[in-house]
């Protein structure tokens, strides 16, 4: 056997079978140093036995297939009902013992940041010196994070957002496309930021804003946006 041929990377199932899984599988595949051997997903949304040519098992069972002593977890998930999915469910992979990884985009530019575990970061994000990442955050493709920032554990950014200097945000803030926000600004925890708005004051935890500048709208709103 000529051992130089066998892989060395660290293996990782992925949670979900939805595009942002597919997309996952994709960047790990392509631009990482992790090999994906499987996905997970709740039992009762276990239609299927394979993805991706790769096996398809039930999260409640997914230590007896990949125990977390061997394997590693990665959850890329959509922002749905302000983030608390994605939370649940990495909060339930901690629970069975598992280590999460985080994929960061050999196309992003990082400098030396702190970056938690499970974070989805993509093309073309700008993270400038002195900016600390949770866990389990969310950065689709192009965004600008300025120096000297805090973003807390659950945050989505989506795309082109701009988050100045010295902002604080909190957990499970969520960001539209094209947001401007200010420096120095704090953004509460489970704040929505509608795309193409301008936040030039810090905001309240679970409120929803819009505009230029950006006004905080009524909870109703919220619960239709």
């Amino acid at each position: 056997m000529n051992i130089q041929h066998m892989s060395t990377k660290t293996k990782v199932v992925i949670f979900g079978l939805n595009d942002f899984a597919e997309l996952a599988h994709y960047y790990l595949t392509t631009d990482s140093k992790y090999e994906v051997v499987g996905f997970t997903v709740n039992k009762e949304y276990l239609t299927e036995s394979t993805f991706k040519e790769l096996p398809i098992v039930a999260f409640e069972e997914l230590e007896q297939h990949f125990p977390p002593d061997q394997y590693m977890l990665f959850a890329p998930m959509a922002g749905n009902n302000m983030n608390n999915i994605r939370k649940k469910i990495y909060l339930e992979g901690k629970e069975k013992g598992y280590t999460f990884i985080s994929y960061i985009s050999s196309k992003a530019t990082v400098c030396d940041n702190e970056i938690g575990e499970n974070c989805f970061i993509l093309e073309d994000n700008t993270l400038q010196p002195f900016t600390k990442i949770g866990n389990n955050v969310v950065m689709w493709s192009g965004n600008h994070i300025g120096h000297h920032g805090i973003i807390e554990n659950h945050a989505f950014f989506t795309s082109h957002v701009v988050l100045s200097g010295h902002c604080h945000v909190k957990e499970r803030a969520w960001f539209g496309v094209n947001a401007t926000i200010r420096d120095g600004l704090t953004i509460g925890e489970g704040s929505l930021i509608a795309m193409g708005s301008l936040v030039t004051k810090s905001t309240e935890n679970n409120g929803f804003y819009i505009g230029s500048p950006a006004k905080k709208q009524a909870k109703s709103a919220l619960e239709t946006y």
